[in-house]
């Protein structure tokens, strides 16, 4: 399990305060036994970026810890439990849909889980991939990024 410096963790909350990002979130680049990593569609009937590859990822609660709000984020979009936060990887800022400063810092996690069970109001399908099956996908830029930075 990645080890839950709090001082770390604060470090870069801190930093994203200093460089007043207004939301922030968390992804996760899961990997199955195979070194493969989820990926989930976008339902179709999204108003967001409907029918594309993403990571599993969400936003940071008030009050709530990065380790705690990906754990959160992961049971609400996949069903797994059983996961095990591996390392820091990198963090990317985008403007949200209403203009505000998002920071989304990521990390990889290992899961025994298999099939995740989707929301289907969120996500209507998911796949294990590597980068070359990643690329043939309608998959978002910063997917693909995420990739290249696990080497």
């Amino acid at each position: 399990m990645i080890n839950e410096n709090e001082f770390f963790l604060a470090k870069l909350l801190e930093q994203a305060s200093v460089d007043k990002v207004d939301k922030i979130v968390v992804g996760a680049v899961i990997r199955n036994k195979l070194g493969k990593v989820l990926l989930l569609q976008r339902a179709a009937s999204e108003d967001f970026l409907p029918n594309v590859w993403e990571l599993p990822s969400g936003h940071v609660d008030e009050g709530e810890g990065l380790i705690q709000a990906l754990k959160r984020e992961i049971f609400e979009e996949t069903g797994y439990q059983e996961i095990e936060v591996t390392a820091y990887l990198d963090s990317f800022d985008y403007k949200s849909r209403s203009g505000k400063l998002v920071r989304q810092f990521n990390f990889v996690v290992t899961s025994p889980g298999v099939n995740p069970q989707l929301n289907p109001a969120e996500h209507q399908a998911y796949k294990f991939c590597d980068l070359q099956e990643a690329h043939g996908l309608r998959a978002d830029e910063t997917v693909l990024r995420r990739f290249a930075a696990l080497g």
